[in-house]
């Protein structure tokens, strides 16, 4: 995907949303983005600590 393409994705998004929606948009999809990796370091750890629970 080259940089024409990208202007014209932004130049959509720009008319449907508008200036004033977007930054809002950024902040959610930041925060929904942490959050998803937040649970990923999680997901692991919680699952090794219930097979320790298992095997005492």
């Amino acid at each position: 995907m080259g940089p024409p393409e990208i202007a014209v994705i932004a130049a959509v998004i720009f008319l449907l949303f508008g200036a004033k929606k977007i930054p809002e948009l950024a902040k959610s999809l930041g925060k929904s983005k942490a959050a998803f990796n937040e649970g990923l370091k999680e997901g692991p750890s919680s699952e090794e600590d219930e097979d320790k629970d298992d095997t005492d």
